[in-house]
């Protein structure tokens, strides 16, 4: 049990639902590869703007209205792809006033147009859709619609998607790769109930029936399983932040009945969180949309400039400490972690759900930076080797390309270890501090690789880090280093699935006493103190090995 809890806490963005609907051990299907690969169909367009305005209808748990794409041509074409899950049914699709045709496949929408869409040229379509949405059976693991109640009876509705595709909800080019510039998010719910999207609200606007649309603007760019909308009973009171980059709106909506506790829980972390990332990360990526907390009737989600809170205002991971420090239970883990998501997730975000990772474990060690600005070093520390109990080394964090389809869920603790590995080898935390604001600024509202994150982190190092980043994160394995102690001699060897690995690595070689070896996968020998023998020598634990007595 406890290992699950662990794991569900780690897994908590990536969708395990997705792991089974996908089927990570199954062949790739070609609905995999409709959802997963970049066709001429889908590359042949780029997304500027969208227009998403549809109403949500709570009784029959249903959505209805449109989504406007604005793009611009990177080819000449006359056909191209979106997405929109089977269940849902599109009505029309409308360019210049007329219909187009369409076909569907699976989950992929196939659009012609009546002429050349020539290279460089802008322009629309529209689509309008209705149907019933999957609703989530235990959100956010698995993705759809969340109906709920609240405390004091109200309807409590939102939606979770990441890994499974936003286009459960909504028809749009579903792909990491193509983020929209900015976007038009307008949804139309009971007028007694609140709601709240992403961006900045710009108006509300009375509709027949009593419903109440509200209109919220993205200008920055968003990927789009961020997309979302809570619907309740909410309080708001606002706040802000002097931050790198002026002042910080900050927007807290909490359920009425939960605004009494949520106020002084959030406030605890918040600030202090904001103030700890930009030093680490640099400036919070999202200014013009601000930073709003929404309490969520789910766990937790990363959806950019609204986060969502489902933590139940506890310390820790409902209450738990998942690095069996301590530590864990001085803030609460949801908003630290779902916050950090807004630099690594939201402001860098990778291209393929393959490197998932890039999300998960720079996120992931976000943790023990906050428990590092809000406590010590050490206890920094402490926390992320803690978190390796949750780690399971059963296949690579990267995942296959092309297919939808992530790697391990040890993408988060495995990955926060491999990024604290590499601050050791970098043995500068003012360097490798720079680095991270450094890649916040060079893919700034930028998708990315994993190879364009390995290449700035090893230049900016000035190390050679391609076979450290291919163990961790390309194999299952972790290095193992193999040691022999006869008298006073050392004999050491990496055991790697990468040939050459050469990885240098803190050892006893004297009491109390850490020193850098370099070992190879060939034997090599060191003298050693005679205090150390083959039972207390130990690697030092910040660098995450396994020791292997020969």
């Amino acid at each position: 049990m406890k290992k699950l809890l662990i794991f569900c806490a780690f897994a908590l963005c990536v969708i395990q639902a997705n792991a089974q609907m996908l089927g990570k051990n199954q062949p790739n299907s070609r609905a995999d590869s409709l959802r997963g690969t970049l066709t001429p169909l889908r590359t042949c367009y780029d997304i500027n703007y969208y227009h998403l305005d549809v109403k949500i209808d709570l009784e029959q748990k249903s959505v209805s209205g449109s989504n406007e794409f604005a793009f611009t041509a990177t080819q000449d074409f006359t056909k191209l792809q979106f997405d929109l899950f089977d269940n849902l049914k599109i009505e029309k699709v409308v360019y210049k006033d007329k219909n187009l045709p369409f076909t569907k496949e699976y989950n992929a929408v196939f659009v012609t147009f009546p002429e050349t869409i020539k290279k460089g040229s802008k322009d629309k379509f529209t689509v309008y859709y209705s149907g019933n949405p999957v609703v989530a059976k235990n959100a956010p693991w698995d993705g759809g619609f969340i109906f709920k109640k609240d405390a004091a009876g109200n309807p409590f509705v939102s939606v979770a998607c990441q890994g499974l595709g936003a286009s459960v909800w909504w028809p749009n080019k579903d792909h990491q790769s193509d983020e929209v510039d900015s976007m038009l998010i307008s949804i139309s719910v009971p007028e007694t109930l609140q709601e709240i999207s992403n961006g900045r609200l710009r108006n509300t606007v009375s509709k027949p029936g009593g419903y109440k649309q509200y209109n919220w603007f993205v200008s920055n760019p968003i990927n789009n399983y961020d997309v979302t909308f809570y619907i309740g009973k909410y309080s708001h009171w606002q706040d802000s932040y002097p931050g790198e980059n002026g002042n910080l709106s900050i927007d807290y909506w909490a359920l009425q009945v939960d605004s009494a506790k949520a106020r002084p829980h959030w406030d605890a972390d918040v600030k202090p969180m904001l103030k700890c990332f930009e030093y680490w990360f640099g400036p919070y990526p999202w200014y013009k949309d601000g930073y709003k907390l929404v309490q969520a009737p789910h766990l937790g989600m990363e959806h950019q400039s609204a986060v969502a809170y489902g933590n139940k205002f506890m310390k820790g991971y409902l209450g738990r400490d998942l690095s069996g420090t301590g530590h864990g239970l001085k803030w609460d883990f949801i908003t630290i972690h779902e916050s950090g998501h807004e630099w690594f997730g939201n402001n860098i975000t990778s291209k393929d759900i393959a490197d998932m990772w890039i999300h998960e474990g720079f996120t992931n060690y976000s943790e023990t930076l906050f428990t590092e600005c809000t406590d010590s070093k050490q206890s920094g520390s402490e926390y992320v080797i803690g978190i390796r109990q949750g780690i399971d080394n059963d296949i690579p964090i990267i995942g296959p390309y092309g297919v939808n389809k992530e790697g391990s869920g040890d993408m988060y603790p495995k990955g926060a270890n491999m990024i604290h590995t590499i601050r050791q080898l970098i043995n500068n935390d003012e360097k490798f501090r720079q680095i991270l604001r450094g890649l916040n600024k060079t893919f700034y509202h930028k998708t990315v690789t994993t190879a364009e994150i390995e290449n700035y982190i090893s230049k900016q190092s000035g190390l050679k880090l391609d076979k450290v980043f291919d163990q961790y994160l390309r194999h299952a394995n972790i290095p193992v280093l193999a040691y022999k102690i006869n008298g006073t001699t050392l004999s050491y060897r990496w055991i790697t699935d990468v040939q050459n690995f050469d990885m240098p690595v803190r050892v006893t070689l004297k009491a109390n006493e850490y020193t850098l070896l370099k070992p190879t996968n060939s034997w090599k020998t060191v003298k050693i103190d005679a205090s150390i023998n083959a039972d207390n020598f130990a690697n030092d634990p910040q660098f995450y090995i396994k020791l292997q007595k020969e």
